[in-house]
């Protein structure tokens, strides 16, 4: 099997395979239950991604509500649930239930795996689209998806406002369209988080929001978060096929975090920030009530791609910009370049346990001037709880 896989993937052409359609494809991947094998659904995630489409890739051990909610937020055309034996009948059903209760059941679900083809027929009943057992090639996975994809109405078919805002933000980021009498207001912050590729941002995005969702939910004298917060993240398209691969969300818990955090994952051509200023303004102006400071997400985070030295756009749309750096980045000299430090108003040390910590911030202190410094480890949380307070001061 592992042979077969290694061989399907060198063979499988880069081409843009969904140019032609309505929007690229969005397709959530996801393995619910305790499958923690995840080597077949990334060869998936490749040929998709290879082949055109925007994949979100949500990670292993998901519940069927953590994939709805996924779904619902990132807007996807079809869910792709990658299963193993004996958790199918349960946990496929419970998926549909979730998506309806999440105010998206027209979003068809796609089963593949260890499915004994004798359950196929009960899982189609149920209301799985269609299922692909081992064995399926990967150019017909790519055809279901692309007979998945269809154009974009303005309206979601529920009043879930979540779902109209995941919808109103894939047509002002795909078309330009901005739907009449849509909300919008600028949330209380908008929180940039920078640096260069394999700084852990992800992750520290991740904690930040854990952090930020336990405050609120603790409230009282001292909490210096309230209301909900929000994600943007921003990953690089292929200037080939126009695909993506979408992972950043996989970082955060869904599985408890559940609807404390909306999270929304784009794909971009280096700095084409062209609508994040109405995309942030149509996340402040969601809320679940007529008064916008009701449910309101107050505390919006967007995290860029991975950005070297020139990349500095994102201070432009932002009101805090935090830059991400690593032990081993390079010496003083690449300090004193200009670039993308000179947009920091705070220097994120991420990976402090890693050896190398000591000469950074020596160096960043050479620079930063009053802008303050934070050390972290954010696979551990620490140092997590003093960046928050920095960040929202």
């Amino acid at each position: 099997m592992a042979k077969t896989l290694t061989t399907a993937t060198h063979e499988f052409e880069k081409l843009d395979r969904c140019g032609d359609l309505p929007h690229r494809p969005r397709v959530l991947l996801g393995k619910m239950g305790l499958d923690g094998h995840d080597r077949g659904v990334k060869v998936i995630a490749r040929a998709l991604r290879d082949s055109g489409a925007h994949v979100i890739y949500s990670g292993l051990w998901q519940t069927p509500m953590s994939l709805a909610i996924s779904a619902r937020d990132e807007d996807c055309d079809v869910i792709a649930a990658s299963m193993m034996s004996n958790s199918h009948l349960t946990l496929g059903p419970k998926l549909l239930e979730s998506l309806k209760t999440v105010g998206r059941r027209d979003i068809p679900v796609y089963m593949g795996g260890i499915l004994p083809a004798e359950d196929i027929e009960t899982l189609k009943a149920k209301g799985v689209a269609a299922c692909f057992p081992t064995g399926t090639g990967l150019m017909d996975i790519v055809n279901a998806v692309r007979g998945a994809t269809e154009s974009h109405a303005e309206m979601v078919p529920s009043d879930n406002v979540s779902a109209q805002l995941a919808r109103d933000i894939s047509r002002l980021h795909n078309d330009g369209v901005s739907r009449a009498g849509a909300k919008k207001r600028r949330p209380k912050r908008v929180i940039g988080i920078t640096g260069s590729p394999g700084a852990g941002k992800s992750t520290l995005v991740a904690q930040l929001v854990g952090e930020y969702t336990r405050r609120a939910e603790a409230g009282g004298e001292g909490s210096s978060a309230g209301g909900r917060c929000a994600i943007v993240a921003f990953d690089p398209k292929s200037p080939i096929t126009g695909g993506a691969l979408l992972g950043d969300r996989l970082r955060v818990d869904f599985n408890n975090l559940g609807e404390k955090v909306f999270y929304r994952s784009l794909a971009i051509g280096g700095e084409d920030y062209h609508a994040v200023d109405e995309i942030i303004e149509l996340i402040g102006g969601a809320c679940e009530g007529d008064d916008p400071q009701t449910g309101a997400y107050d505390t919006v985070f967007v995290e860029t791609v991975g950005a070297g030295q020139n990349e500095v756009k994102i201070r432009d749309h932002v009101d805090r910009t935090a830059v991400v750096l690593t032990p081993g980045m390079g010496d003083a000299v690449q300090m004193d370049k200009a670039g993308i430090l000179e947009i920091a108003d705070l220097f994120v040390c991420n990976k402090a346990d890693h050896p190398g910590e000591n000469e950074l911030v020596r160096d960043l202190k050479d620079i930063a001037g009053s802008r303050k410094i934070v050390e972290t480890v954010a696979t551990r949380a620490q140092g997590v709880p003093e960046l928050l307070d920095m960040l929202l001061a």
